[in-house]
């Protein structure tokens, strides 16, 4: 079950990035450690995640979050077994997510998550 689908929005200057998405645009402040996540107040659903340009090695475009940890795991197996890409391997993050990175056919690096407990 995908519980939201996010995009991703490099910054080089995170206070600036959220005074704008925040200020001009109304959203809210769902996580700043260790990137800035905003959702819309209306829709929590509706999110954006801003991370400093070359936090992660290999940069994802947009998350997807599976809703659970086993769906994380099943889409990990399925991409292995079809000989697609992982950039980032199949891992526990400190800040609770289960996630892997994966290129997609057109080379879009995609964050599949879902969160722990």
């Amino acid at each position: 079950m995908i519980r939201r689908i996010h995009p991703y929005a490099d910054t080089d200057d995170i206070a600036a990035s959220r005074d704008f998405y925040v200020g001009v645009l109304g959203l809210e402040v769902a996580m700043e450690d260790p990137i800035l996540g905003l959702r819309s107040p209306g829709n929590p659903t509706a999110q954006v995640i801003i991370p400093v340009r070359g936090v992660e090695d290999v940069a994802p475009r947009l998350g997807i979050d599976v809703g659970e940890p086993a769906a994380v795991d099943a889409a990990y197996a399925e991409a292995v077994r079809r000989g697609l890409r992982v950039v980032y391997p199949l891992t526990d993050e400190p800040w609770g997510v289960r996630r892997f990175f994966v290129e997609d056919p057109g080379g879009t690096v995609v964050n599949v998550l879902a969160h722990l407990g």
